[in-house]
């Protein structure tokens, strides 16, 4: 008899261990509530919205994994998606490369996506996933740039800063997540790319390090990230948007 083919999977990872400084004081940002529900919560359920994704890994502050795992459960979630939480690291690098090492081994294909990114469309999702699947390594959401954006010389902040260049903008996109990979890829970005202070911030910038081709698909207007307070205001018009429009 023949072997047959090992069935394609997806999981997302959802690194969400951030305090959120620039939301100002209070819980971590993947806490904090938009419409009486925490963005984690939203982040959550974009991604098992998606008819690819069958398992979602939640990566919780270090020692906040107990009161995630509580979260998750006192919220309805998808019935045919797993959850996992795990506790991540001292850096985003750390949690996603945390977050990778709790997939079982049948998952083929991983998103990684930003807890504070709550409202991207599931068809942004199938989009990303879609991608992958017909053979791209990774792969990246992203919006035209509206501003001009110049390269400046970095200065003390309030200082007058100089201008090294003006990139052309019709070549320049403004990446969103999630952002898709196929598994062995991303494991080998984590595993051979080394990232000093901070650890790096796009899984993408590091599949492009190993050589790994990365490509772009359209984003999504609603899929932006909230870091600011404002970002709070506009995530709960979108939603009573949703609302008056969908019963979302």
């Amino acid at each position: 008899m023949s072997e047959q083919p090992r069935p394609y999977r997806t999981a997302a990872v959802i690194p969400a261990a951030g305090r959120g400084v620039r939301l100002g004081p209070g819980a971590p940002k993947a806490l904090r509530a938009l419409n009486g529900t925490p963005m984690l919560i939203h982040a959550v359920r974009a991604m098992a919205a998606s008819r690819h994704v069958s398992l979602v890994v939640v990566v919780a502050p270090p020692d906040g994994a107990p009161e995630v795992r509580n979260l998750l459960a006192e919220h309805a979630l998808p019935e045919r998606t797993d959850f996992v939480v795990v506790p991540g690291g001292e850096t985003r690098q750390e949690s996603v490369k945390r977050g990778l090492d709790a997939l079982p081994d049948s998952i083929s294909a991983v998103l990684v996506h930003d807890a504070a990114r709550p409202l991207v469309p599931v068809d942004t999702v199938d989009s990303v996933v879609d991608a992958v699947r017909e053979g791209a390594p990774a792969v990246v959401p992203a919006l035209p740039l509206a501003d001009t954006v110049k390269e400046v010389e970095p200065g003390a902040p309030g200082a007058p800063e100089p201008v090294l260049s003006t990139p052309v903008r019709a070549r320049l996109r403004a990446v969103q997540t999630p952002q898709g990979f196929d598994r062995d890829t991303l494991v080998r970005a984590h595993e051979q790319v080394a990232v000093s202070g901070e650890g790096a911030t796009d899984d993408a910038g590091m599949v492009e390090q190993l050589g790994a081709p990365v490509v772009v698909v359209p984003g999504h207007e609603e899929a932006f990230k909230v870091t600011r307070p404002l970002d709070l205001v506009l995530a709960e018009a979108v939603l009573a948007r949703r609302r008056a429009n969908d019963g979302f």
